[in-house]
């Protein structure tokens, strides 16, 4: 028996799950719009647009953080060779083939 799971899901389903609720958004507010007075439309607007910046702002942080200290970058190279190298470093008390060697009076 298979333990792999298939995703029979078409790649449009998932693509229209994810821009039907800026469409809706987008109908309601032309509905709205109407309604509201200038000042009022221009202030709201404003106000949704610094809220989908917020939106998006961990995004883009997390893409920068990425670039700047990802596996590829000079940074993220330097780390993972310190741990290679820190992976080595232990204390001599756990070391049981030194103790051995010195219970034996070789060491």
């Amino acid at each position: 028996m298979s333990d792999q799971h298939v995703d029979t899901t078409p790649v449009w389903v998932e693509g229209s799950a994810l821009a039907a609720p800026a469409i809706l958004g987008a109908a309601a507010g032309m509905l709205i719009g109407d309604l509201m007075h200038g000042n009022a439309r221009r202030g709201f607007g404003i106000g949704l647009g610094i809220l989908g910046v917020a939106a998006l702002l961990p995004y883009a942080v997390d893409s920068v953080t990425g670039l700047i200290t990802g596996p590829r970058s000079k940074f993220g190279v330097r780390r993972k060779i310190q741990k290679i190298r820190d992976i080595g470093i232990g204390s001599p008390h756990e070391d049981e083939v030194d103790d051995e060697l010195r219970e034996q009076g070789v060491i």
